[in-house]
């Protein structure tokens, strides 16, 4: 069994704190076998998403492992062309399909659609009253987005998944989550590689002798945020996951947090055409 800790989510669901993630793993037998290895490995979480093209072999995987289904949690996300109140239900059936699953354990709205994520989320309260996915949450929605959101929702979103890495901490945006009882998910984890050649960071993971991503995944899991590393190769997939026997100092991950430049690789939501 898996040693991955859980973040208990607002409703009182538990969700595992290091999840794996398959954002631009095509489909076929490259996500099936990421996904296979992934749960071999030791992991529970799996985040994928309509966009990603690859629902279909995500489920197959999680079929295939022969590991019970209350032992794991599958994410999932609406597409922008998608939200809407009654398409944004009919996307969410296609993703169950695709799935082969009787429901997901977190569904997320992928980003905040001027003048469509408000009844997005609506489906998405009724697909949790129907108990159809047992949490629910948005991606990336600045506090701004989060704001307008709850002056009509009715249920306070589980979850923000919102690009995180030490280049680009979203401290502001992190600590208001926390305020308000919206569990932090890092994307892009690691800056999309482009982090893990940092000396700081590569010196640090000298000094326990781990790699440069494992030394970022555990200053996530150390600030409390849950994290979905993704990668196709079977041995970094198990490396990613080999976090567990090891604490950074305090003055680590403080010169681990000096870091942040505000160095976005992915879209601000903001400027992101989600038309």
């Amino acid at each position: 069994m898996t040693n991955v800790p859980t973040i208990t989510l607002n409703n009182g669901v538990k969700m595992p704190q290091l999840g794996f993630g398959v954002f631009k793993v095509p489909e076929g037998e490259e996500a099936y076998n990421a996904v296979k290895w992934a749960l071999e490995a030791g992991y529970r979480g799996i985040d994928t998403a309509a966009v990603y093209k690859n629902e279909v072999s995500v489920g197959k995987a999680i079929k295939d492992s022969g590991i019970p289904r209350e032992e794991l949690f599958i994410t999932t996300k609406v597409w922008n062309e998608d939200q809407g109140y009654e398409e944004t239900l009919e996307a969410f059936e296609k993703s169950l399909e695709r799935l082969k699953l009787d429901y997901v354990d977190l569904y997320l709205i992928h980003w905040p659609v001027k003048g469509k994520y408000k009844d997005t989320w609506k489906a998405l309260e009724k697909i949790y009253a129907d108990k159809k996915s047992r949490a629910i949450g948005v991606s990336n929605f600045h506090i701004h987005h989060l704001e307008d959101l709850l002056k009509t929702a009715k249920i306070v979103p589980a979850v923000d998944q919102i690009e995180l890495h030490p280049t680009l901490s979203q401290e502001k945006l992190s600590t208001w989550l926390k305020a308000h009882d919206i569990a932090v998910e890092s994307w892009g984890p690691l800056g999309q590689g482009s982090d893990l050649k940092n000396p700081v960071i590569v010196e640090i993971g000298e000094k326990y002798n781990k790699s440069s991503a494992q030394v970022i995944l555990k200053w996530h899991l150390q600030h409390g945020f849950i994290v979905i590393p993704k990668s196709s190769h079977k041995e970094r997939i198990a490396e990613n996951l080999n976090v567990f026997d090891f604490s950074l100092s305090d003055e680590d991950m403080e010169a681990l947090d000096k870091l942040n430049t505000n160095d976005r690789q992915g879209t601000n939501p903001d400027t992101y055409d989600t038309k």
